[in-house]
């Protein structure tokens, strides 16, 4: 039996999966527009370390969804920066192509084995299933239209009595953040569904109600559809670090009027000299420059997932070595004989083993 923490309640609670025998997962992916980092692959190695618990100890199948961002701001700021703006959903696709296969070389180098994840699904490839979402939430008027985007209402979703900030208490004073959208949107916290095109940007046709809006989809509702076009609604597991508690999740789950998954699951920060790893902040290190990625992976499995790890050279190295002896206790094993103890194994538990 196993308990997990689930951030919708905030406690610990004992996990039951919707079908028996059977647990649906899904993960927030990459957005593929350049390499991830380390801190990025700590949410990753987490992940796989749940659906094989769930699947060799607990004994479940696990349908483990994670989904590949192919359109977003970054994506085509960076395909802007790198690519022919004059045929732009050519280039953004030549983009996420790279950097998604990148990504899962990235994941195999960390223990992650690219089968045990059913499907990597990508945004591009379910805009029809984003702008029915979109059509819905206009008909039940909590979405609306402004200078041809469409924007979600967080005023109209809370008026039909559902609660906006079910996994972190919203400051709502703190969302009068300023956004380059803010004029177009009827409350601060609003946020975008639909992008109206901007010239030298992807662009895809969205017809409502007799009238073409050209655009792109918004980055929140792409979870929201993909999560439940492949598992399901309500489905059990939903992944992904703690920054995209807010206003990430929060949002999918507005926008499916209400927790698609039964558990939220996040884990916590790697941190450098006490500050979150991110590109922003420029801090990042990439798993090329690791000379051993499963010793990195060993060091995140020392921490708990939940609290905030520090990397260093150092722990690193400490982990290297410890994989070293892992490495020397399996080569070992593969000699050994039926009885035979292998070299170290003070306590005899791997000759335990392998009796």
């Amino acid at each position: 039996m196993l308990t997990l923490y689930n951030s919708l309640t905030r406690t610990k609670k004992l996990f039951k999966p919707i079908q028996p025998g059977v647990v649906k997962m899904y993960s927030c992916g990459p957005t593929v527009y350049d390499h991830v980092h380390i801190g990025n692959l700590r949410a990753f190695i987490v992940d796989d370390l749940l659906q094989r618990v769930l699947k060799v100890i607990e004994g479940y199948k696990v349908d483990w969804v994670m989904n590949i961002t192919d359109i977003d701001d970054k994506m085509i700021t960076r395909m802007q920066r790198d690519y022919d703006t004059d045929k732009p959903m050519e280039s953004l696709g030549i983009l996420a192509d790279k950097y998604t296969d990148i990504f899962i070389d990235d994941i195999e180098k960390v223990g992650i084995n690219r089968a045990d994840i059913a499907k990597l699904p990508r945004a591009t490839d379910h805009i029809k299933g984003m702008q029915e979402l979109i059509k819905n939430l206009l008909r039940e008027e909590i979405a609306y239209e402004s200078e041809g985007s469409f924007y979600f209402s967080l005023e109209k979703y809370q008026a039909s009595g559902k609660k906006y900030g079910q996994l972190v208490d919203v400051d709502y004073d703190a969302q009068d953040r300023v956004t380059d959208d803010q004029d177009q949107k009827a409350g601060a916290g609003d946020f975008a569904l639909w992008k109206a095109q901007k010239p030298g940007e992807p662009e895809w046709d969205f017809e409502w109600v007799g009238k073409n809006y050209p655009g792109r989809p918004g980055w929140h509702i792409e979870c929201s559809v993909m999560s439940t076009q492949y598992l399901g609604m309500p489905f059990d597991i939903h992944t992904g670090g703690v920054d995209l508690k807010f206003p990430h999740h929060e949002n999918e789950i507005a926008q499916c009027g209400g927790s698609q998954a039964n558990f939220f699951i996040h884990n916590e920060f790697l941190q450098v000299e006490g500050e979150k790893m991110s590109k922003s902040v420029g801090n990042i290190t990439k798993l090329s420059a690791i000379k051993d990625p499963l010793a990195f992976r060993y060091a995140v499995l020392q921490a708990h997932y939940r609290t905030q790890m520090d990397f260093s050279v150092h722990a690193l190295e400490s982990a290297h070595e410890r994989m070293n002896n892992l490495r020397t206790y399996a080569d070992q094993l593969v000699l050994a004989q039926p009885g035979q103890l292998p070299k170290n194994d003070t306590t005899g538990s791997v000759a335990e083993c392998i009796k």
